[in-house]
């Protein structure tokens, strides 16, 4: 795992022994020695100091008058060195008293390391302070898992942020700390060589870190890991954080089987028989095992046998039986064996208990052997705030999702597949979409899918982001939208695959990325393309709705807001769209979606908002400003430009926007599509220069992923006729850029 990244272990050792001889001087002119000892903990203790570590430091006594002398000829020179430092003055007895009750305090103490003194005082405090962990362990690791469990909460996972804390995420130092811990209590093994090469891994990223920051920080922000990866040795921020994934995702593997161990041990003995649960596969203790007498060197398909045996019973693989089946089973066919494929179905159709399955196979590097392709998605950061995963666990992650599905499609195994190949592409360069193809086409062949299959998975993963990117990004409403994506999709039953695998797909990436309001554009698609594909005519143009229309027969201002959807009704003219949406973004509302429709010379809005944060704005108050600019009584703008200086910018570059106009997407407009950095008033500027070129915005598809924009925009001329003149096309991008900047 380390390849050619720098080490800074010898830095640390170093560092850490220039710092032993310093505390030492200062010691030795502060005392004689005598019945007193200079104790480290933390990091100092453990021989891991960093350049921006603390010292903690414990000055231990029997009683001695003149401590707090001794104390601070110490502790008042590291202070005036700027060095932080986390101190202590306490007897045996009370450094023994004081971890019975602080975690924090036992965590240190029983990794301490004398520096100075009386050797037989630190001792003597460690000795008693490692009986009283032992003796009580059964509470105290209970105490220690709740520590891990909340700071999982608070930090998230190492593996699989894009700005991970290295010691307090999951995965990271102190998870490692804490299997020492558990060691030291005598219940489970210290962690094993791949976790200790992890960690020392995550020790030069945080050794770097401190380099480049100059201060002692835990958490790698995403401006700094360019730098970080260089002085690693590393080819950039990329390559980092997928050594960092595997490091994090290697400590939390081997913690979840550290308190596996615990658990045993706190639950008593489990029973000793022996259940079956597929050929040459049972239940012994808990765990999945083999049989007597089953060996993996003749059956290749028993490894994936055993792993879908534990994903359907919801138990765990035994380590030693997953050391075997990695050391022992022999390379697949080439086809797979029927057998083998449908034991890969049933693993991604157990659901959520597919994913620790999945993780094992892959520790133990099964998958990489039974799927050459997935080595490029292995631990592959994202770098998307939109994206909660790498891609490979997010992959597996979506065939889980995609297991609650299988009754909504014909086929409910290429949907498992599909969801767990959909974005193999992302491994090679270019299109994710066009290259998973053509690796989809060479994996689906391997694992022996039929020719008519294999073409079938093809499409789906050519095309899995067709439905919700053309939902959001494309007037439904128009009949070419939905031509278009009939053509595309051929068949009901594609059509089905691609709608489930949105969902699953959706849902896997995170909550920036799959909301009611995609859904229901999603749904709504769907049901438009299968009545195209059952034979019946395209959707007619929208006519207004029986509210709709009593609002247009007043001719004017009015508004409804109701709920998330607020309704303008006001005499047509240019400019209406972007005067409104303005006014909804004072408001601190982001609008999500927003189309028009038309009654004589009257229009009707709808918009789909959201609030930015907290409570929705009061409804009143919306209605009454709405009003003010249509009759031309408020400036938008002058406060629209006060909520863009009170915007803190970006903390890092963003890429610059870009305006495409999108050919053939409509017959009756023109569509232009915009991909820039969110921010307050976006929608009101796009507008505001689509007014500026003399066209109209007849309906517009906004979404915000993460804090991009992706807009898309159906205008026209005064004419009401699409764009068709170079020039002015050319003129509508600059426009529209120029507004961006």
């Amino acid at each position: 795992m380390r390849g050619e990244a720098r080490s800074y272990a010898a830095a640390r050792k170093e560092r850490t022994a220039d710092t032993d001889r310093w505390l030492k001087d200062l010691f030795r002119t502060a005392s004689d020695g005598d019945h007193v000892s200079l104790v480290a903990v933390g990091s100092l203790g453990r021989g891991e100091l960093a350049p921006g570590s603390d010292l903690d430091l414990v000055l231990l006594h029997n009683g001695r008058p003149d401590v707090a002398r001794i104390a601070d000829r110490i502790w008042y020179p590291i202070w005036d060195s700027a060095m932080g430092l986390d101190h202590s003055v306490r007897t045996v007895e009370e450094a023994v008293a004081v971890a019975r009750q602080d975690l924090k305090a036992v965590l240190g103490l029983i990794q301490a390391r004398h520096v100075a003194g009386d050797p037989e005082l630190t001792r003597k405090a460690r000795e008693a302070v490692l009986a009283e962990w032992r003796a009580d362990s059964r509470r105290r690791l209970g105490e220690l898992r709740e520590a891990a469990d909340k700071r999982a909460q608070v930090s998230g996972e190492l593996a699989f942020l894009l700005e991970p804390d290295l010691k307090d995420g999951r995965g990271g130092l102190r998870d490692v700390q804490a299997m020492q811990a558990v060691a030291a209590a005598w219940v489970a093994s210290a962690p094993g060589p791949r976790a200790r090469e992890a960690y020392e891994f995550i020790l030069d990223v945080r050794h770097a870190l401190h380099v480049v920051t100059a201060r002692g920080t835990d958490r790698l922000v995403l401006q700094e890991q360019d730098a970080v990866a260089g002085l690693l040795g590393l080819l950039d921020a990329e390559a980092l954080m997928r050594r960092l994934a595997e490091a994090g995702r290697t400590v939390s593997h081997a913690f979840d089987a550290t308190w596996r161990t615990v658990d045993k041990l706190v639950s008593g003995p489990a029973p000793r028989g022996r259940r079956p649960l597929a050929d040459g596969v049972v239940e012994h203790g808990g765990e999945v095992v083999l049989a007597r007498g089953v060996s993996p060197r003749t059956d290749p398909v028993l490894v994936l046998r055993a792993a879908a045996a534990a994903a359907d019973s919801g138990l765990p693989l035994a380590p030693a039986t997953m050391s075997v089946l990695a050391a022992q089973s022999p390379p697949m066919p080439v086809p797979w064996p029927e057998e083998a494929r449908d034991a890969l179905v049933s693993i991604l159709g157990a659901g959520r208990a597919a994913v620790p399955v999945w993780e094992e196979l892959d520790q133990a590097g099964i998958l990489v052997k039974l799927l050459p392709d997935w080595e490029r998605v292995r631990h592959r950061p994202q770098r998307n705030p939109i994206h909660r995963f790498t891609v490979d666990r997010h992959l597996i992650e979506a065939a889980a999702n995609a297991a609650s599905h299988t009754r909504e499609v014909s086929r409910p195994d290429l949907l498992l597949i599909a969801a767990l190949l959909h974005d193999v592409g992302k491994g090679w360069p270019g299109d994710h979409s066009a290259t998973g193809e053509v690796v989809v086409r060479d994996i689906a062949t391997r694992i022996g899918l039929p020719p008519q299959d294999v073409e079938t998975l093809a499409t789906v993963v050519r095309h899995h982001l067709l439905l919700p990117e053309t939902a959001t990004r494309r007037d439904l409403d128009d009949p070419v939208t939905i031509e278009k994506v009939a053509a595309t999709v051929g068949s009901r039953e594609v059509l089905d695959l691609l709608a489930a695998l949105a969902v699953a797909d959706g849902h896997a990436t995170g909550p920036a990325a799959w909301n009611s309001w995609k859904a229901g554009l999603v749904a709504d698609l769907v049901r438009r393309v299968r009545s195209v594909l059952a034979g019946s005519p395209p959707p007619r143009p929208p006519v207004l709705s029986a509210e709709q229309a009593g609002l247009a027969r007043h001719g004017g201002g009015a508004v409804r807001v109701n709920g998330g959807n607020v309704t303008v009704v006001a005499p047509d003219r240019v400019g209406l769209l972007w005067s409104a949406a303005g006014v909804l973004s004072a408001h601190r509302l982001i609008v999500r979606s927003a189309s028009s429709a038309s009654a004589g010379s009257t229009a009707v809005i709808e918009f789909s908002v959201i609030p930015e944060y907290g409570s929705p704005p009061d409804p009143a108050t919306l209605e009454s400003d709405l009003r003010l600019v249509l009759a031309g009584r408020l400036d938008i703008e002058q406060r629209l430009a006060r909520r863009a200086r009170a915007m803190r910018p970006p903390r890092v570059p963003v890429a610059p926007p870009r305006v495409t106009l999108v050919d053939d997407a409509s017959a009756t407009a023109t569509v232009v599509e915009v991909r820039a950095h969110d921010r307050p008033g976006l929608l009101w500027r796009i507008g505001r220069a689509f007014g500026e070129c003399g066209l109209d915005v007849r309906a517009a598809r906004v979404e915000t992923l993460g804090a991009e924009a992706v807009d898309v925009f159906y205008v026209v001329d005064r004419a009401g006729r699409p764009l068709s003149d170079d020039a002015q096309r050319a003129q509508v991008r600059d426009h529209v850029l120029a507004a961006l900047r």
